[in-house]
């Protein structure tokens, strides 16, 4: 055998050696490799302070919840009914006066109350509002004193005839003083869409004709005495129904 053919043998032999060499090299580095980052990824698992850490801050966020829109507006109504308990005169009952000539319809829950009389075959009503409030004058230069608080009442006296026939008077009733503010006619035809004409002002009309009116709503039962009770009955059913609004929110708001 030439030399050449043995050499040309020794390396056909030693090809696959090589490979299998080298085969065997890369499968050692990529297991090396695997063991490395197989170490790398479960390192934070061997930690044994961070699943605590994250149970205390978990525990503490729910410990201390911040108080809800709702709770806070519930302290306020609380805190408002206390106040107006301590303040008012929740409880006051106004005595009616004996010669007092209407027949009081108040309900609970309502803005207005409804008296009511026969005179003459006629049927008065008056339609009661609640109080408004002022203090003092406007035109007041001296802010510095304190001016008394002046309530006023908007009344609606309607006086009907048995043919159905009313006249209406709009008006308004200050500490023993009666002011009128329009006086209107309504027929039993008249339906309520339709808008009856006020006359004019009454302001405006002759004086006789004005304490004529006066005169014909005194003698009706709608006078100083009258109105000056019902100052005090409508500032008393003021403080009961605002203490009953509150009442009704909060059981709302709680519901």
């Amino acid at each position: 055998m030439s030399f050449t053919a043995i050499l040309r043998k020794s390396a056909s032999a030693a090809t696959p050696l090589a490979s299998r060499l080298v085969r065997v090299g890369q499968r050692d580095y990529h297991s090396a490799l695997f063991s490395a980052l197989k170490c790398q990824v479960n390192l934070p698992r061997k930690s044994p302070s961070f699943v605590p850490f994250l149970q205390r801050y978990c525990s503490a966020a729910t410990e201390t919840p911040r108080p809800s829109s709702t709770e806070s507006l519930l302290r306020v109504i609380e805190s408002e009914i206390k106040d107006a308990q301590e303040n008012d005169d929740n409880d006051r009952v106004e005595e009616i006066p004996k010669d007092f000539p209407f027949k009081i319809d108040d309900n609970a829950g309502q803005q207005t109350v409804i008296l009511t009389r026969e005179y003459e075959g006629e049927l008065v009503k008056v339609e009661v509002h609640m109080p408004d409030f002022v203090t003092g004058e406007e035109n007041d230069v001296d802010d510095d004193k304190e001016q008394p608080v002046q309530s006023s009442i908007p009344l609606v006296v309607t006086v009907s005839k048995k043919s159905g026939t009313c006249l209406q008077f709009n008006c308004v009733a200050y500490a023993d003083e009666i002011t009128i503010d329009s006086i209107s006619i309504g027929a039993p035809e008249t339906s309520e869409d339709e808008m009856a004409f006020d006359g004019p002002n009454f302001h405006d009309l002759d004086e006789n004709l004005k304490k004529g009116f006066h005169k014909y709503l005194e003698i009706r039962g709608i006078k100083a005495s009258t109105t000056n009770f019902l100052h005090e009955y409508m500032i008393s059913k003021d403080s009961r129904e605002y203490m009953g609004w509150l009442s009704n929110l909060k059981q709302f708001i709680e519901a």
